[in-house]
């Protein structure tokens, strides 16, 4: 069986992950986790320095617009199929 390979666009972007610390905690963790990995590159600290969540209930732009997306049907009616006529 083959190895996986990403595809080559995948490949060139290194991994990267990001340790992120609530800013309450920002004193008591952020010098500690950002010593430990210092020597590991893929490793990022970061604040979340949030205020409020962006996503919230009936939030999405103030003007949004929820319809149908089926195409909408042909107007009028159907010519009468050659058995139904009489």
């Amino acid at each position: 069986m083959d190895e996986y390979r990403p595809p080559r666009s995948l490949a060139s972007i290194p991994p990267v992950i990001y340790c992120v610390v609530p800013e309450p905690l920002e004193g008591e963790l952020y010098e500690r986790l950002a010593k430990y990995y210092e020597d590991d590159p893929n490793v990022t600290v970061i604040v979340d320095r949030r205020k409020q969540e962006r996503r919230e209930a009936g939030g999405g732009g103030g003007m949004r617009e929820v319809r149908d997306r089926r195409r909408p049907r042909v107007t009028g009616d159907f010519a009468p199929l050659g058995s139904d006529a009489s």
